[in-house]
C-alpha cells in the first residue's frame, strides 16, 4: 500500500467555526475589498467591514422570524454575491444551510428538503418558486419560504432590526469545530443523492492550511477571482469561504454566456473552473481563427505552446527556433487569449474531471498556470492540488497540508485528514461502507509518482472488463475525445463485450461554427449532423487520436453519434456536468446492442 501524508502547517483550533474566518478577516483588514458586485458596466467594491455588517443584519432577520440554532435552511439560487451573504448569515445565526442546485427538478428538491429535514427555504427566482410549489404539499416540515425575487431578504433585514448584536455573537459562537456546518447532497451520478455532513473544522482547517499552501494564488496584493461555477457545489463553496479567510476579492457571474465580458471588466488574478471551461476557451479560439482564415496559424501556435511548456517542465533547453516561433505566436495568438480572460489571470484552479496534459501545457505557455486538483464532496473539495511552487502538468498534485492519501492494492484512492466529512446524513450503513477505519474510500483509481504526485486513472465502479478479460478505464479514452470541438459528451461501453465502443453526442454550441468553417450549412439540424459524412469523419479523427494512447484491446472499434443532447434536464448529467453512466447505459441499451450486432476485426481502426 502506497501512502503519502502531508502534515498540517497551521495548528488546529477545535473550537473555531466558519464565522470566525470572517471575524478574523475584518479584524485584519476591515477596509479591504472582499467582494465586488456589478454596477452598470463596472463593479462596485464591498469591504470586509461592510460585508460583515450585512451578514449580521441578515442573521438578525433569521433570528427574528424564529430560526433556531441547528435548524436546516435550504437555499436554491444561482452564483451571486447574495449566495455567500446568505451562507455567512446562516452561520452567524447558528443555522445549517442545505444548498440545492439551481437546476434541480421538483423531485430532487423534494428529496433534499425532506431527507434533510429543512424547515425553511430561500429561492431566488419565480421559476425556482414554481418548481418548489409542485412539491410543497409533500414537505410538511417546511414552515417558511422566502423569495429573493420578491424582496424577502430586505424584509428579513427589516424584521431583524430589534435583535441585539449580543444575540448574534452568542449564536455564532455556539458551534465548535466538530459540529455540522452544512449538509451538501452528492450530485447523484451513482444513485440517489446522499447528504454529506461537513463540519466547521472541515472548512476552517482546510481553509487555513490551503491558504498557506496556495499563498502565491490567494495571499498576494490585489488577488481576485470571478466565480461562475455554482456555489451549491462544494468546489466553489470552499473557494468562496477560502477567499473570505484569505482576503481575496470575489465577483460573481451566474450566466456563463456573459463570462468573457465579465472577465474583461473584472480582470481576476485567478480563476476557478472545470476542464470543460478550458476546452471551450481553446475550441472557441481555434474555430474563430479558422473562420478568419488563420486556423493553420492557431494550430501551429498551439503546438509550439505545448512543446515549449513540456520542455520547460522537463528542465530542457528551449531551441532557438522554438524561442523565435514562441515569441511571434505570443504577439499573434497568446496575448489575445490572455486579454480575453481579463489580462491579469496568473493561476487557474481546475477540478471535477481530468484536464489532460495538452490543455495544461497550452495554457501554461499563455502565462496561466493551471493548478489541477482532486477531491469530492466528502473531502470538502480538495484533497490534492498542484501548487505554484510544486506542480506537474498531467497530475492532480500532492496531498494538501493536513491530508493523507493512500492507494490500496487495487489502486483505489483513500483519503483521511482535516477535510474528510463526518458522515452521511441519517445513513449509517452508507457511512460504514464508505470508510476503511479512518480512511475514506473514494472509489477512484489512481497512481503516485515518486514525488507523491497523484494521477487519476478512472473510477473503480466504472472499470470495463471486456469479454476477453481486458480491464479498460473509460476516462483514458473519453477525455481526449471530449476535447474535440464538435463532441459534447462521450460514454465508452463494452463491459463483457468482445470490443470497446462509444456513444457520442455533439456540442450544439460549437457545432454551427465548425460546420460553417467546413463549408457546411451552419444551421444543420442535430439529427442530420449526426449522420453527415464530414461530421462522422471528424469524430473518427478524435477517436483515432484517443486510440493511439491505448493498446489494441482497449481501443474503440465502433461508435454511434446520437442525434440528441445529454443534459441535466434529460437526466443524463449531474449539476456539475458529469455523466450519469449507469443511466445512459440503461437508457441507450438498444443503441449499444446495435453496435455489437455485427462483429468487427481486431485491428486498431475504429469503424463507423
Amino acid at each position: 500500500m502506497i501512502q503519502f501524508d502531508a502534515p498540517p502547517v497551521v495548528p488546529a483550533d477545535p473550537q473555531a467555526n466558519v464565522s470566525d474566518l470572517l471575524v478574523d478577516r475584518v479584524a485584519a483588514s476591515p477596509d479591504r475589498a472582499l467582494f465586488a458586485v456589478p454596477d452598470g458596466t463596472g463593479w462596485r467594491d464591498i469591504s470586509a467591514r461592510d460585508f460583515h455588517r450585512q451578514v449580521v443584519s441578515l442573521a438578525k432577520g433569521f433570528v427574528a422570524v424564529g430560526i433556531q440554532p441547528g435548524d436546516k435552511v435550504a437555499f436554491l439560487a444561482r452564483t451571486t454575491y447574495d449566495w455567500t451573504l446568505v451562507d455567512f448569515a446562516l452561520f452567524f445565526a447558528g443555522a445549517v444551510m442545505v444548498p440545492v442546485y439551481e437546476t434541480s427538478s421538483p423531485a430532487q428538491i423534494q428529496w433534499i428538503l425532506s431527507d434533510s429535514g429543512a424547515i425553511a427555504i430561500i429561492v431566488e427566482s419565480s421559476d425556482h418558486s414554481a418548481r418548489l410549489e409542485e412539491v410543497r404539499g409533500e414537505l410538511p416540515l417546511l414552515r417558511n419560504v422566502w423569495s429573493m425575487h420578491g424582496g424577502d431578504l430586505d424584509r428579513l433585514v427589516s424584521q431583524g432590526a430589534t435583535v441585539e448584536d449580543d444575540e448574534i455573537e452568542r449564536r455564532r459562537n455556539l458551534a465548535d469545530g466538530n459540529d455540522i456546518a452544512t449538509l451538501i447532497y452528492t450530485s447523484g451520478s451513482t444513485g440517489r443523492p446522499k447528504g454529506c455532513v461537513l463540519t466547521h473544522s472541515n472548512f476552517v482547517e482546510l481553509s487555513r492550511n490551503s491558504g498557506k499552501a496556495l499563498r502565491e494564488v490567494v495571499d498576494v496584493p490585489g488577488a481576485s477571482t470571478l466565480l461562475f461555477i455554482t456555489t451549491a457545489h462544494v468546489f466553489a463553496r470552499f473557494i468562496s469561504i477560502l477567499n473570505v479567510h484569505a482576503g481575496v476579492k470575489t465577483g460573481h457571474q451566474p450566466d456563463t454566456k456573459q463570462l468573457l465580458p465579465a472577465l474583461g471588466s473584472f480582470k481576476p488574478t485567478y480563476l476557478l473552473a472545470v476542464p470543460r471551461v478550458f476546452e471551450k476557451v481553446y475550441n472557441s479560439a481555434e474555430q474563430k481563427a479558422e473562420a478568419g482564415g488563420k486556423g493553420k496559424i492557431f494550430r501551429a501556435a498551439a503546438a509550439a505552446a505545448v512543446e515549449h511548456s513540456q520542455l520547460l517542465q522537463d528542465g530542457k533547453r528551449i531551441p532557438l527556433g522554438l524561442k523565435i516561433r514562441f515569441a511571434l505566436f505570443d504577439k499573434l495568438v497568446y496575448s489575445k487569449l490572455r486579454e480575453a480572460m481579463g489580462g491579469r489571470v496568473v493561476y487557474a484552479v481546475s477540478g471535477s474531471a481530468p484536464l489532460g496534459p495538452r490543455l495544461g501545457h497550452f495554457f501554461h505557455s499563455l502565462g496561466v498556470v493551471i493548478l489541477e486538483g482532486y477531491g469530492l464532496t466528502e473531502t470538502t473539495a480538495p484533497a490534492t492540488v498542484n501548487l505554484a511552487t510544486r506542480s506537474k502538468i498531467g497530475t492532480v498534485g500532492p496531498a494538501l497540508p493536513g491530508v493523507g492519501v493512500r492507494l490500496t492494492g487495487e489502486g483505489e484512492i483513500q483519503v483521511r485528514g482535516i477535510n474528510v466529512f463526518k458522515e452521511y446524513w441519517r445513513n449509517p450503513q452508507a457511512t460504514a461502507e464508505a470508510f476503511d477505519g479512518d480512511w475514506f474510500r473514494t472509489g477512484d483509481i489512481g497512481a503516485f509518482d515518486d514525488d507523491g504526485f497523484l494521477t487519476i486513472t478512472g473510477r473503480k465502479k466504472e472499470i470495463i472488463v471486456t469479454a476477453g478479460g481486458k480491464n479498460v478505464a473509460p476516462a483514458v479514452l473519453e477525455d481526449p475525445i471530449r476535447a474535440n470541438p464538435i463532441v459534447g459528451q462521450v460514454v465508452v461501453v463494452g463491459d463483457q463485450k468482445p470490443f470497446i465502443s462509444a456513444l457520442i453526442t455533439l456540442d450544439p454550441e460549437m457545432l454551427p461554427t465548425w460546420l460553417g468553417n467546413n463549408g457546411l450549412p451552419a444551421d444543420l439540424a442535430l439529427t442530420d449532423a449526426a449522420q453527415h459524412e464530414a461530421v462522422r469523419a471528424e469524430v473518427q479523427r478524435a477517436i483515432d487520436a484517443a486510440n493511439a494512447h491505448v493498446s489494441r484491446a482497449e481501443s474503440i472499434r465502433k461508435f454511434t453519434i446520437l442525434p440528441i443532447e445529454w443534459t441535466e434536464a434529460s437526466g443524463h448529467l449531474t449539476p456539475k456536468m458529469s455523466i450519469k453512466r449507469n443511466v445512459i447505459v440503461g437508457d441507450f441499451a438498444d443503441e449499444i446492442e446495435e453496435l455489437y450486432a455485427t462483429p468487427v476485426n481486431t485491428t486498431n481502426i475504429s469503424l463507423a
